[in-house]
C-alpha cells in the first residue's frame, strides 16, 4: 500500500522557497509516502502561485520552478471572502507582508481560486473550502472526509 500526499493552502503565510520544497520531497515526504502514511503538507505549490505572483513573478515561470515536484493526491485550499479576511486581519493583526498591503486579502484571495483553476487544468484534484462562515472544526471534517473518500484509498 502507497501513502497519500495531501497539501492545504490558502492565505496567511508564506510558501516554501522552490529549492526547500524540492529537498522536504525528498528527505520526508517520498519516504513517508512509500512507507503508506498519510503526509499533509502546508503551502505547497497553491502557494507558490499566490504568493509568487503577488511579488511579480510571472505564472509560467512559477509553474516551470514547480512543475517537477511531486503533485499531490489532494490539494486542499482554504479560501474566505475578501471583507472576511480583512476584517479577521483588523481583529488579529496582520502577519505577513501581503497581510498588510491594503488590497492583499482581495487579491490573495482572487489568486487562490485562480491556483485551484490552475491546478485542476494540470490534472490535480483540487477541495476548495470556504472558511467565510464556516466553523474551523467543519473545515477539518471536510478535509479528513476527503483524504478518507475510497478513491484515495483506492487509486494505486
Amino acid at each position: 500500500m502507497t501513502g497519500l500526499f495531501v497539501t492545504i493552502d490558502g492565505p496567511g503565510g508564506v510558501g516554501k522557497s522552490t529549492a526547500d520544497r524540492y529537498i522536504h520531497l525528498e528527505k520526508e515526504i517520498r519516504p513517508a509516502v512509500a512507507r503508506g502514511q498519510v503526509v499533509v503538507c502546508d503551502r505547497y505549490i497553491a502557494s507558490s502561485l499566490v504568493l509568487q505572483i503577488m511579488d511579480g513573478v510571472a505564472r509560467d515561470i512559477v509553474w516551470e520552478l514547480n512543475r517537477h515536484a511531486d503533485m499531490p493526491d489532494l490539494s486542499v485550499i482554504i479560501n474566505a471572502r475578501a471583507d472576511v479576511i480583512a476584517k479577521r486581519l483588523d481583529e488579529r493583526g496582520a502577519h505577513s507582508r501581503y497581510e498588510r498591503e491594503p488590497s492583499g486579502p482581495e487579491r490573495e484571495c482572487a489568486y487562490f481560486c485562480e491556483a485551484a483553476r490552475f491546478l485542476m487544468a494540470a490534472g490535480v484534484r483540487v477541495l476548495q473550502l470556504d472558511a467565510s462562515t464556516t466553523e474551523p472544526e467543519n473545515i477539518a471534517r471536510a478535509i479528513v472526509g476527503a483524504i478518507r473518500e475510497p478513491w484515495m484509498r483506492d487509486r494505486s
